[in-house]
């Protein structure tokens, strides 16, 4: 089996965050999104340096993510005098956006509430989830000498007993 095929590529778009907190007071500005899918693969959005604790980002952010990974993770942190400061942070199960009966491709739009050190709630994000399917599993057009409107099909399987 090919390498490429054992990963995903996702287009994350971190689109914003809403009530963040540094130590229970409102965030003033510096705060950015690091997406992790495992250790070696992570990327991370610019920082927001006029939201407050109502940042906007609106960045897309490509990252391979293995196909036997269960979860992503969302790191909100903020810049501060004495360095990188976790905010909050989201697992995100990757049922979420994968599998199910939608298309692959199909644009996932979810917020998520982020936990601080201590597990409590601070805050939320929100962002877009879409899986990039490669070029060579996007369905190719043949003539079929019928009318065909080349739209996604979705099946379901059902019982049936004989």
């Amino acid at each position: 089996m090919m390498a490429s095929t054992l990963v995903r590529t996702l287009e994350v778009t971190v689109i914003s965050g809403e009530d963040l907190r540094n130590d229970r007071r409102p965030i003033k500005k510096n705060a950015f999104v690091v997406v992790r899918t495992d250790s070696y693969n992570s990327r991370r959005t610019d920082m927001d340096t006029d939201g407050g604790s109502y940042p906007k980002w609106n960045q897309k952010l490509m990252v391979d993510m293995s196909m036997h990974a269960q979860f992503i993770t969302l790191e909100v942190q903020c810049k501060t005098s004495l360095g990188d400061k976790i905010v909050g942070t989201a697992r995100i199960p990757v049922s979420d956006f994968v599998g199910g009966y939608v298309p692959e491709s199909y644009l996932h739009f979810l917020s998520y509430r982020l936990r601080d050190h201590n597990g409590e709630r601070n805050g939320i994000v929100n962002i877009s989830v879409k899986v990039k399917v490669p070029e060579y599993a996007s369905c190719s057009r043949t003539e079929l000498g019928i009318p065909f409107g080349g739209g996604i099909v979705t099946g379901v399987p059902i019982l049936c007993n004989y």
